[in-house]
């Protein structure tokens, strides 16, 4: 089996499962979503939304797994040159629980993916537990794209929960920030697409004019890195920890959260 990846969230799924090696190629993104990647040499292919069929054919893989975002038109060409794809589209976590169970049926580890899927249930679960001695939910803010304002997606939302907090607004819907600032949030988690750990947190509230707002009074406004909170895959695990210890610090900042 020759698997194409065209998004970091496949990668760390087949990392998961042990199946590294069956990767016939991916994308930059991969290799920055797991460094174990860049000793391999892999080619290099655009990801879902940008992809080329003519440098995907030329690899000549078994499949192309894809996940969002992705624009159908790509995904229907590189199905169109006769390369099987299989192309995912998560909302929640059970949809990401799938996800995974899928992808090890197709590389021949359903035991291990059932393994992935219950270690990441046991982790939820813990945080969850430990985020109920607190009586308080605060208001949590989530952004996933700063130009224009986009909550979080809805796994977000139940991570939000998982650890405590009340998710604000719409998951995945665009807002703006006097929307924001009227709602006046608790704790702040900026998580933008593809910028890694390097929202400008204090240049956003400057120019926003977020600076009176609970959260930011409190120094509860964080950037969590992208790929903790936007990739559906089993590094939303250290998402929900590092959004625990923005929402309840007093329960999380030196637990010891007993999972893994």
């Amino acid at each position: 089996m020759r698997i194409l990846s065209l998004q970091p969230s496949v990668s760390l799924i087949l990392q998961s499962l042990g199946r590294l090696d069956t990767l016939a190629g991916c994308t930059r993104y991969c290799l920055d979503a797991v460094p174990e990647l860049r000793s391999r040499e892999l080619p290099i292919v655009r990801d879902s939304w940008s992809s080329e069929t003519g440098e995907i054919v030329a690899l000549k893989p078994d499949l192309v797994i894809a996940s969002v975002p992705y624009r159908q038109e790509s995904l229907a060409a590189i199905l169109k040159a006769g390369v099987p794809v299989l192309a995912l589209a998560p909302h929640c976590l059970a949809d990401i629980y799938a996800d995974i169970r899928l992808i090890g049926s197709v590389v021949n580890e359903p035991a291990r993916a059932d393994e992935v899927v219950a270690g990441m249930q046991r982790a939820i679960a813990e945080v969850r537990r430990i985020a109920a001695q607190s009586n308080h939910r605060p208001l949590v803010y989530c952004e996933e794209w700063g130009k224009p304002l986009i909550h979080s997606q809805p796994w977000v939302r139940e991570l939000v929960d998982s650890a405590g907090g009340v998710f604000l607004g719409e998951a995945g819907k665009v807002t703006d920030a006097e929307t924001i600032a009227a709602v006046d949030p608790e704790v702040i988690a900026l998580a933008w697409c593809g910028s890694g750990n390097r929202v400008p947190v204090e240049r956003v509230i400057a120019m926003r004019g977020w600076h009176a707002l609970r959260a930011v009074q409190a120094g509860r406004v964080a950037c969590i890195p992208d790929e903790l909170l936007n990739t559906p895959a089993p590094s939303l695990v250290e998402g929900l920890k590092a959004l625990a210890q923005l929402i309840h610090p007093e329960l999380f900042a030196t637990a010891d959260f007993g999972v893994s």
